[in-house]
């Protein structure tokens, strides 16, 4: 099935490539700037040389990336006691409104716009600011079926918005998901995955941000067999705040990868990135069987002065037998800026912090629990739902339950 829009080939700062000949791609000036375009067949399919693939087990993607994944169910999306400043609209492919936030930059994301059937768009009226938490539920085509969606929130001028998206079921689920936040609105978006085991979830999120809007994303991976996202925040105009906060927990041979790139194009804009993950594999394995990828791009164009950016990656491996990939990257074209940094560290316990729980009457396993809260306590904390909160805390305590860390 076609795009409305496959004749289009941009990038988030205008038009920054072209389809040459076959399948060729010209050079661009930064990640910024990376090839998109809303055509399959203008992506090669991925190998284990490319780049932004290198990380992923391909053959665990069951055909997503090479087009062999033809959809055979659906995913249901439901949106919980909307109020009326809410509008909710299921539309077709031709809604000139879809793509607005950003254009596919690799082939799967690509493959998922070409492929849903009909989009759910939320849109929260300019000047409302919703008292409650809105509630978006994606159930996946179940075990053995295949999917393809498209998710767009809109929160118009001046309004303020929390949006909880929680991804559950199970399945093989490909999607493009936007938020566009516009001049001076606020939203904070808390996205869960809590896939079944089965599951295979392929996600690109794309985030564009207005004149003097905020937007607060908490991404959390919990769930499914292999989970990848891709978050991608543009600023459209001067002013922008953006923090992108996540938490992942990876075990019995999950792989999960988290691939950002916060793109500043605009002048004195924010960002802040901070994303912590934790690991436990099988001891007895000969090589890892579980996996974390964090891949944290932030680039700041020639225009975008008084830029004030930084990102943060930990790791806690807690066993034999896990693997954390880590891989930050600044890129800067201007030296007009406010400042910019990353860091990022993967590491087992704190041999310190475990002598000092122990020698004050606390058991081994007992203190490597509190070592792990600790570890995750910073960004739940941060996580304006109470519910939410309390629902990360328990799945955390699951988590070490499974291996008596």
């Amino acid at each position: 099935m076609t795009s409305p829009h496959s004749d289009v080939t941009t990038g988030s700062a205008g038009v920054i490539g072209a389809v040459v000949g076959e399948n060729k791609r010209e050079i661009v000036a930064n990640k910024g700037a990376q090839f998109s375009s809303y055509d399959v067949e203008a992506f090669e399919i991925p190998s284990g040389r490319d780049e932004i693939w290198r990380f992923t087990p391909l053959r665990r993607l069951r055909g997503l990336h090479d087009g062999s994944a033809t959809a055979t169910g659906t995913a249901r999306v439901t949106v919980s006691d909307a109020p009326e400043s809410v509008r909710v609209e299921t539309v077709g492919r031709e809604d000139q409104r879809l793509g607005k936030a950003g254009v596919p930059a690799d082939r799967v994301a690509a493959q998922a716009y070409s492929s849903f059937e009909s989009a759910t768009i939320v849109t929260v009226a300019g000047e409302a600011e919703l008292s409650e938490p809105l509630t978006i539920t994606v159930d996946g085509p179940g075990a053995d079926s295949v999917a393809y969606g498209h998710l767009q929130i809109r929160v118009e001028a001046f309004a303020r918005a929390t949006v909880v998206l929680e991804q559950r079921g199970g399945g093989t689920y490909a999607e493009n998901v936007e938020f566009l936040v516009a001049d001076s609105a606020q939203l904070t978006v808390v996205a869960l995955q809590e896939w079944d085991d089965d599951a295979v979830h392929v996600a690109s999120h794309h985030a564009s941000v207005g004149r003097d809007s905020v937007l607060r994303y908490f991404s959390v991976s919990l769930g499914g067999d292999l989970v990848r996202l891709t978050p991608t925040v543009n600023f459209t105009g001067p002013g922008g705040d953006a923090e992108l906060l996540g938490l992942y927990f990876a075990d019995d041979g999950q792989h999960l990868e988290q691939r950002l790139l916060v793109n500043h194009t605009a002048p004195n804009c924010k960002s802040n990135v901070v994303y912590k993950g934790a690991l436990q594999g099988d001891p007895t394995s000969k090589k890892p069987d579980t996996r974390t990828v964090w891949i944290g791009d932030v680039v700041i164009g020639a225009k975008a002065e008084g830029t004030d950016t930084f990102e943060l990656n930990r790791n806690l491996i807690l066993t034999d037998g896990a693997r954390a990939d880590s891989v930050p990257n600044l890129e800067i074209e201007t030296g007009e800026i406010a400042g910019a940094g990353h860091a990022s560290a993967t590491g087992r316990f704190d041999d310190e912090q475990l002598f000092y729980l122990r020698s004050r009457g606390i058991p081994e396993d007992q203190a490597r629990k509190l070592v792990v809260r600790g570890f995750f306590h910073d960004i739940i904390a941060k996580i304006p739902v109470e519910s939410i909160r309390t629902r990360l805390s328990d799945a955390v305590e699951a988590e070490l339950a499974i291996t008596g860390v």
